[in-house]
């Protein structure tokens, strides 16, 4: 499967939520590998996880490691969250803004690890 073709099998409402993501990550991460990994669409840098994006029934679940959620704690709280994910409704505006402040951080944060 590509990313693509995983964009493509949902309804067309939810695909221009899923361009939208996948072009602000390609945004915030432009040096990003965008592959497909645990049957969503998956980035690196550095060759370390950065994002990960998939489409539910009634949601987004968004997947930037524990560290990109932990650090936007505060502003995600309004959202239901698991281990390392949170669930935008697909009711409710998609907060793409702070999507791209979390994969600028993650970015960051997997550069400074390679650098140490």
């Amino acid at each position: 499967m590509t990313v693509d073709n995983y964009i493509k099998s949902f309804p067309e409402n939810v695909q221009v939520i899923l361009e939208k993501i996948r072009a602000v990550i390609k945004e915030n991460a432009p040096d990003a590998e965008e592959s497909f990994a645990y049957q969503m669409p998956a980035y690196k840098t550095d060759g370390k996880p950065l994002v990960y994006f998939a489409a539910f029934t009634n949601h987004i679940g968004f997947y930037a490691t524990p560290t990109g959620h932990s650090a936007f704690a505060k502003e995600l709280s309004k959202y239901r969250q698991g281990k390392g994910s949170v669930q935008f409704q697909l009711t409710k505006p998609i907060p793409f803004e702070l999507i791209g402040r979390i994969v600028k951080f993650r970015v960051y944060e997997n550069m400074t690890r390679k650098r140490k």
